[in-house]
């Protein structure tokens, strides 16, 4: 359950007090918490990512995700630019279990540009190495971005990969805070300087759909 992290498509621009107006505790929820610190990253000699799972680390992590969801998100106009005017939209997501629970696929639409956009997201679990890899496809691109890999500890999940943003290399990190399964956040951010300042450009709210 996740927006793409290069979604192009226009949307309803509502800023910050069009969220604000949806009450105070979304408005809370839709905000980074700078309590949950990002780990360090850590690399190897070549500059690759070095990921390890965390002691915790399970196939069953996403159980919490199945069913349909509602998405209350905000997305930052334009990224890596000192931006600070943000868009809200509505979306909703279906996810099913495959490959007997390691794995998982959800179908995401919006119609937030007029027409209808629609993703999946497709999580697999590796029980060699207890990471989780979470790849993103749409309609627009018609193949899979790079996944980003990592692993839940205390129910706060974050996975990472190196990627490009507009040409310019970027390392992206997915969060995904379950303290509240029923009511699971998902939170983007970009690095350009491997990991020492991020920007939070991305982040939804869910509730189960009736």
């Amino acid at each position: 359950m996740a927006i793409p992290r290069f979604l192009g498509s226009a949307l309803l621009v509502l800023g910050i007090a069009g969220v604000a107006a949806a009450g105070s505790d979304l408005d809370r929820e839709l905000k980074p918490d700078d309590a949950l610190p990002i780990p360090q990253l850590q690399f190897d000699g070549s500059g690759n990512l070095v990921i390890q799972a965390s002691a915790t680390s399970s196939e069953h992590d996403f159980d919490y995700l199945v069913g349909n969801w509602k998405l209350s998100n905000r997305k930052l106009k334009a990224r890596l630019e000192n931006s600070t005017e943000w868009i809200a939209f509505e979306s909703r997501v279906e996810m099913h279990q495959i490959l007997d629970g390691k794995g998982n696929i959800d179908k995401y639409t919006d119609q937030a540009s007029g027409k209808p956009y629609e993703g999946v997201a497709l999580r697999l679990f590796n029980p060699e190495t207890r990471l989780w890899s979470i790849y993103w496809a749409d309609g627009n691109s018609g193949k899979l971005d790079p996944p980003v890999v990592g692993s839940f500890d205390n129910k706060i999940g974050h996975f990472f990969a190196r990627d490009t943003f507009r040409g310019r290399p970027i390392i992206v990190v997915f969060r995904w805070d379950v303290r509240n399964p029923q009511r699971p956040i998902w939170s983007q951010a970009f690095s350009v300087d491997d990991g020492k300042t991020w920007e939070w450009n991305s982040i939804n709210v869910s509730a189960r759909a009736d």
